[in-house]
């Protein structure tokens, strides 16, 4: 059998707790995941040393890996967030507009509104339908 190796990577308990709330997930979430209390979860986040096998069970729960919740920091977070909007082209103008949507669905604004026009009619017609079949 071998020795169990504990993983102090300057506080793991806060990391985890980190990673839980960016991940949008509560202690119960978490706790559900691993079988265990949320009482159980708030200790775990205190804690600041666990062992690899537990470590690699809330890794998995939290959908990251080892490396990475072991290896976790605010700054790399922040690093990478700001790195990925610089690069990514997205801009308030260009998010939304109708020529992205046109763009997509390969169809002009005039081609969209007949097509929900005719759509529209459609379903009028099938309720006019239903309405008069309950009466």
């Amino acid at each position: 059998m071998e020795p169990n190796t504990y993983t102090n990577i300057l506080h793991i308990g806060r990391k985890i707790e980190r990673i839980r709330r960016l991940r949008g997930m509560t202690q119960t979430d978490l706790g559900d995941l691993l079988g265990i209390t949320k009482q159980a979860v708030s200790k775990m986040e205190q804690t600041e040393k666990i062992d690899d096998e537990k470590l690699k069970q809330v890794s998995e729960a939290l959908g990251v890996t080892e490396e990475g919740l072991k290896k976790f920091t605010d700054e790399t977070v922040l690093y990478y967030t700001n790195n990925f909007y610089e690069n990514s082209n997205a801009t308030t103008t260009n998010i939304g507009t109708v020529s992205t949507v046109e763009n997509i669905n390969q169809f002009s604004m005039e081609q969209a509104v007949k097509l929900f026009e005719e759509l529209l009619k459609i379903e009028r017609e099938k309720f006019e339908s239903l309405k008069k079949e309950k009466e």
